[in-house]
């Protein structure tokens, strides 16, 4: 078996002094992007997932290399074309489990933890889930099918971890054009944590954004448009175990309270976020529809005003 570094171990004197680091800077703009309390939550929830990591890893890698052993349809040897294939495998996979978690509620249950803050800095990237370590990892089942070793695979899922690290900050606003077309930002990823009607769901890239621009899922930070951090309904809490799991609390009462159908209850897990099947519910596109409808009823008034 073939062993490689754990890279997120390694990698947390780094996390420390780039938050030090963007405080520095934030604070010499004059950019309020840290509140202690929230900050001390994201961080919490960051060693909780590094510690029940050691357990869902151990899970995820047992079933990689079940698939591996028994049904895999070649052997990819390790090498360096086969990091450049994985890479590119592997942040597909990354891209269509992100858009599922906004689109499917049960995975939105864990997913719900990263959007959870209401501040957009280096501390939220660490605000990661305590629960989805032990299913979400089903988008990556191909790969060990395909052939890739699993060592290989958790190897390139902590690079893509560690890549989404830095784009968590307002201290960059806009990366080289060339880099902004290709590879995920701050820009872009500031879009993705907005609650905005117009960001809702948009720019699932892990480290390339082509994958949205190919998918039809890409939005611009646009400069008119600020971002607004945080979650369409804010849980307003700095409970790191409510963060964890209130989501989870919410969606198994939605299944299992009041008189519904088995197939309602059973569509409260695969439907979006804020959907209801008495259809009092309103989804991401919902409201962007209607965002959409209000903007352009503001400047059709705005028009026959200036004609006036």
């Amino acid at each position: 078996m073939p062993q490689f570094p754990n890279l997120i171990h390694f990698a947390i004197p780094f996390f420390i002094l780039s938050m030090l680091l963007e405080l520095y800077i934030t604070k010499k703009r004059e950019i309020k992007t840290y509140e202690p309390k929230d900050a001390f939550t994201s961080i919490a929830m960051g060693l909780g997932n590094v510690f029940l990591g050691i357990i869902s890893k151990a899970l995820v890698l047992l079933f990689f290399y079940w698939i591996y052993n028994n049904f895999r349809l070649f052997t990819i040897p390790i090498a360096w074309w086969s990091f450049v294939l994985l890479f590119f495998a592997d942040d597909f996979s990354y891209y269509w489990f992100h858009r599922i978690s906004h689109q499917s509620r049960l995975f939105w249950a864990s997913h719900v933890v990263h959007h959870s803050s209401q501040h957009y800095n280096l501390s939220t990237a660490l605000r990661q889930t305590w629960s989805g370590g032990f299913y979400t990892f089903i988008f990556w089942l191909w790969l060990p099918l395909l052939g890739f070793h699993p060592a290989m695979i958790l190897l390139q899922m902590s690079v893509s971890l560690l890549y989404q690290f830095w784009i968590h900050t307002e201290a960059i606003d806009k990366m080289p054009k060339w880099f902004e077309a290709i590879m995920n930002t701050p820009s872009h990823h500031r879009v993705h944590h907005g609650s905005n009607p117009l960001y809702l769901d948009r720019n699932h890239a892990g480290i390339l954004i082509i994958w949205d621009k190919w998918f039809g899922t890409f939005q611009p930070e646009l400069k008119d448009e600020k971002v607004v951090y945080g979650l369409v309904k804010n849980i307003n809490t700095y409970n790191p175990v409510k963060v964890a799991f209130i989501e989870w609390y919410y969606m198994i009462t939605d299944v299992f309270s009041g008189e519904k159908s088995l197939k309602n209850r059973l569509l409260y897990l695969i439907k979006p976020p804020g959907w209801r099947h008495d259809g009092t519910g309103k989804v991401s596109d919902d409201l962007r529809e209607e965002w959409k409808e209000k903007v352009s009823s503001i400047q059709s008034q705005s028009s026959v005003n200036t004609k006036n």
